[in-house]
């Protein structure tokens, strides 16, 4: 039954059994089908499906409402079971709800797949094959995944997809300029930067692109368009590879002109066959692909004949994706070599409820697995002139980079440019104190339509129910009569909440403004915990960039000497039992039980792996989300006779 089952979640969701398309039912049904899905194989709590589909209002019965949904969903993904007969494809375990389907059933897992392979072809030099990879698998993408559903674990779902699309177009391009398609290219370029205005290496792209066109004058307004967009709303400069192109350009520089002849095919070696996948809600689980030849690249020259160095060239793929420190960007600090064949160290950054699809090993209680064959990792490239990890030697982290980051980064509103949050706060506040609070309910309501939030929404409510109230009473009293007291105390109390009050109120409504305040009535107890959580996320920013920062700077270790504060984040993997036994949320028997499950069976590869392994029960692993790295374990040393 379950192979005959088919998946869409790149766009709406929608689902057959063998070409009959199914009916999933209401909205919240679909959302907890969508749950399974981004955990398809795994086991699922019951709480874990309840906070990701209530985010904001959990049912007081939520595990009899979830048990109702699924009790749907079984008569849905198997029509012809009679009620007697134990469910075949949604059945539960003592770790909650599996979804007990393979791995290519779902959309997001053949698009990933696609990408995967491409970038494998590529570094092969097969730059054909690669294009008509990535291409098929862009063609799975029919829109924004997961709309009409709300919540962090969505959120995060959702911008993972979309993150792993950008990748797959960035390949697709960088694959057409090694192509010499540089003419077609221009149009859908100017498209995808408008799409994504923030991503330099589509406006590498496109500079390049441009240039090979003969249109000079556009690539550089292209380069002054985008940096005077990140002057004005961020305060920084593009990266050195971008200014590269840019002074490259601005000379004429004949090597930018065509690219590169393409590589000689490699030797007919397989690729590394795919292992059982899955939809997690964290980042992917650890595990080096099996590695692929890869010609010699020629020295000063890549595949889109820049000569700046690329993780295209890179015979395995770079770490998965992490979230980035607030206040920091990707910055090119300087090149690094390939990695070598044993494969990069994965981060997974455990940052946030749900990521993309991701490829992993079967646990117990699980769909029996396709093949035994380690498992892949996700494709995310590395923009040219980044540090694309390890090769033989270690990559040296750069020492203004290692600065950078041990300073605490101020944490940044992106929503709107600085300016226009300063003139909003400017032209709501004098319109409070013109109108003498009467006009505050449209000032708040007007940043709730802004920032797309029922709390604000409920105060604008708020104040226009004060000021009709305030309105009322005027027109109802009789103006041969005097107003009593307790009416022009009422008035009194009202017109100034509505003035001073909502005057206070709008000026916080400036983030800045907001987080200077709350500054002031932090203890020094939540300063430092603010400290320390930015410390972590720079680390993990570190990691994904600079993956010799793990053995350089000892990430993740605190049982070794360092000077590196990584704001005590622990690699689970890698620390020795007894730094397991200082882990926050957890009991000595549940400590005891990471130990002893690690020893038994192997290292972890994501939060959620650890807790249905251990059986642990969401409070414990929501705790242990900001502080755990999921490494794989370090190769042996390579000893040379």
């Amino acid at each position: 039954m379950s192979e005959a089952l088919r998946f869409e979640i790149l766009g709406p969701q929608r689902a057959w059994y063998a070409d009959r398309p199914l009916d999933l039912g209401p909205g919240k049904q679909r959302a907890v089908l969508a749950v399974l899905l981004l955990a398809a194989g795994r086991p699922v709590p019951t709480g874990q499906i309840v906070d990701a589909v209530w985010p904001e209002e959990p049912p007081a019965n939520g595990p009899n409402v979830v048990q109702k949904y699924v009790a749907g969903l079984r008569r849905v993904l198997e029509p012809d079971r009679s009620p007697r007969t134990p469910a075949q494809v949604l059945t539960l375990t003592d770790a909650g709800y599996v979804l007990r389907i393979p791995p290519e059933a779902v959309d997001a897992v053949r698009f990933e797949r696609g990408v995967r392979r491409a970038r494998q072809w590529q570094a092969a030099g097969r730059t054909e094959d690669a294009l008509a990879e990535v291409t098929g698998a862009l063609e799975r993408w029919q829109g924004e995944p997961f709309t009409g559903f709300t919540g962090a674990y969505f959120d995060a779902a959702r911008h993972r997809l979309v993150e792993l699309r950008a990748v797959a177009l960035e390949t697709r391009t960088e694959l057409e300029l090694a192509s010499g398609r540089h003419g077609e290219l221009v149009g859908r370029l100017v498209e995808l930067v408008a799409e994504f205005p923030v991503r330099e290496r589509l406006r590498h792209q496109l500079m390049l692109a441009l240039h090979r066109g003969g249109r000079q004058a556009e690539a550089l307004a292209a380069y002054r368009d985008f940096a005077d967009l990140l002057r004005e709303e961020y305060g920084i400069e593009p990266g050195e590879a971008l200014q590269d192109l840019h002074r490259r350009i601005l000379r004429s520089d004949p090597s930018l002109t065509l690219p590169a002849p393409p590589a000689p095919p490699a030797s007919p070696a397989p690729l590394a066959p795919s292992g059982p996948h899955e939809l997690s809600g964290t980042q992917p689980l650890s595990g080096p692909p099996a590695p692929t030849p890869v010609p010699a690249p020629r020295a000063g020259s890549t595949p889109d004949g820049t000569g700046v160095p690329d993780a295209s060239t890179s015979a395995e793929p770079e770490a998965a994706a992490v979230q980035l420190a607030p206040g920091f960007r990707p910055s090119a600090t300087g090149t690094a070599p390939a990695p070598a064949a044993t494969g990069p160290a994965e981060v997974s950054a455990a940052t946030g409820p749900a990521a993309a699809p991701t490829l992993a090993p079967d646990v117990p209680g699980s769909a029996p697995a396709a093949s035994p064959v380690p498992p892949a990792t996700p494709v995310p490239p590395v923009p040219p002139g980044w540090s694309a990890g390890p090769a033989g030697p270690l990559t040296p982290v750069p020492h203004a980079l290692l600065v950078a980051m041990n300073q605490p980064a101020a944490p940044a509103d992106r929503r709107a440019p600085g300016w226009a949050r300063l003139a909003a706060t400017l032209a709501g506040t004098a319109t409070v104190l013109v109108s003498f609070g009467s006009l505050t309910w449209a000032v708040v309501l007007g940043y709730a339509l802004w920032r797309r939030s029922w709390r604000l929404a409920l105060a604008g409510i708020g104040y226009f129910l004060l000021v009709l109230s305030v309105f009322v009473l005027a027109v109802s009293s009789p103006e041969t009569e005097e107003i009593s007291d307790g009416e022009a105390l009422y008035l009194i109390v009202a017109m100034g909440t509505c003035w001073l009050l909502g005057t206070a109120h709008v000026v916080l409504l400036n983030p800045t403004l907001w987080a200077a305040v709350g500054g002031l009535f932090w203890t020094g107890r939540q300063r430092t915990d603010e400290q320390r959580r930015l410390r972590r996320e720079q680390a993990r920013y570190l990691l994904h960039h600079y993956p010799a920062a793990r053995v350089d700077l000892r990430i993740g270790r605190p049982d070794l000497l360092r000077t590196y504060d990584d704001g005590g984040l622990v690699d689970v993997n890698a620390v020795p039992d007894p730094v397991l036994a200082t882990l926050p949320g957890l009991t000595v028997d549940q400590r005891r039980q990471v130990a002893v499950d690690r020893w038994l069976r192997g290292p972890y590869g994501s939060l959620e792996e650890l807790a249905g392994r251990c059986h642990l029960p969401p409070a414990a692993t929501e705790t242990l989300r900001d502080v755990l790295l999921f490494l794989p374990p370090e190769p042996p040393p390579v000893r040379h006779s």
